[in-house]
């Protein structure tokens, strides 16, 4: 029989502890080794229990989630699941958890009891991915590489281009690294897709505007996309690049059709940026669960559109770039800081 995957709680409310460990009790590859009431207690007991994984909630009395992640990871590297609180003042901190090295983020439910249920598949799921990314955690992988700002060529290509980044887990922590590498000056317009609730995108946008030479914002309908700037695709929402009546190309946003699923959709936004731009699409898929922007990277290769997915070694989950990869329609497989050099090469 194999090893049950060993899960640390650390919450400080008593409802939840035990509303995660009916969750966890529930599944047979599951089971609690232990809980925790604040930091000083989680690393404590990362010590002494060794988890295979750990949940750690955010907002903690002595000490809170985020000071104990950031020594979990320098001193006991393993991985952590942070658990937030679904509104707009939870955005900035989870954000910086990511940044930080965990794994993925769950959001605390609006209610209990009944919650058990609306909770439950999301929590194995996060759990169980959390802890295939178990090795790449352990060999560093939060450690942040450091990346010089790139330039762009003096030749560069007459035409509109579009270059469409999408990313799931692990995708915060990449998208900062890699993004203050493009300079201001980068001849192509780039819409980033990351799957994440929408109350988040807003703050994500504006942390990565905070660290990037290009001008970063969530994108509204409507919105013109251009030349040296980064537009992301607000969470609940798909992001559809039109054109209409000869005019520049825009965002439309509608709500998405992946109901209870990941939003919003790269394939949506991927899918019609190839419509759009033909040959000028240049598609990036990033680290990332399951199997979404396959189907939009093959519509940008078919259209004569140039494709990079992140290699295995880089990535934090290799979920999203594998399927993509093994259809047969990426051009380039690389490692991530290697990706905005490659990205300005084409253009």
């Amino acid at each position: 029989m194999p090893q049950k995957i060993r899960v640390l709680i650390v919450d400080d409310s008593a409802l939840v502890r035990k509303l995660l460990r009916d969750v966890i009790a529930a599944d047979s590859e599951m089971e609690v080794v232990g809980t925790a009431s604040n930091g000083v207690e989680a690393i404590r007991a990362v010590s002494e229990l060794d988890p295979d994984v750990v949940t750690m909630d955010i907002h903690m009395p002595e000490m809170d989630g985020l000071t104990a992640l950031e020594y979990i990871m320098r001193k006991h590297p393993r991985p952590v699941v942070m658990l937030s609180a679904l509104v707009q003042k939870g955005a900035t901190p989870t954000l910086k958890a990511l940044e930080l090295g965990a794994v993925d983020f769950i959001a605390k439910p609006s209610h209990y009891p009944s919650a058990v249920k609306e909770v439950r598949d999301e929590v194995a799921l996060k759990i169980k991915t959390a802890f295939q990314a178990m090795d790449r955690v352990r060999r560093g992988y939060h450690k942040a590489k450091a990346g010089k700002k790139l330039e762009v060529g003096k030749q560069v290509r007459e035409g509109e281009r579009l270059v469409v980044i999408g990313a799931s887990a692990g995708g915060p922590k990449a998208l900062a690294e890699i993004m203050p590498m493009f300079p201001r000056e980068t001849p192509a317009a780039i819409v980033i897709v990351q799957h994440m609730p929408g109350v988040f995108t807003r703050s994500f946008a504006g942390r990565l505007n905070s660290i990037a030479s290009l001008p970063v914002r969530e994108a509204e309908d409507g919105d013109e996309v251009r030349a040296g700037t980064v537009l992301v695709a607000p969470g609940g929402s798909d992001l559809i690049i039109a054109v209409g009546d000869g005019g520049p190309a825009r965002v439309e946003l509608m709500e998405s059709l992946n109901r209870g699923g990941a939003t919003p959709r790269i394939d949506t936004t991927m899918i019609t940026a190839a419509e759009t731009y033909g040959p000028n699409a240049i598609g990036v898929i990033m680290t990332g669960m399951g199997s979404d922007g396959a189907k939009g990277m093959e519509r940008i290769k078919k259209g004569k559109g140039s494709t990079i997915a992140q290699d295995e070694e880089s990535c934090l989950v290799f979920g999203m770039p594998k399927v993509a990869i093994e259809r047969g329609c990426v051009d380039w497989v690389m490692p991530l800081e290697r990706i905005p050099g490659k990205i300005l090469e084409l253009l």
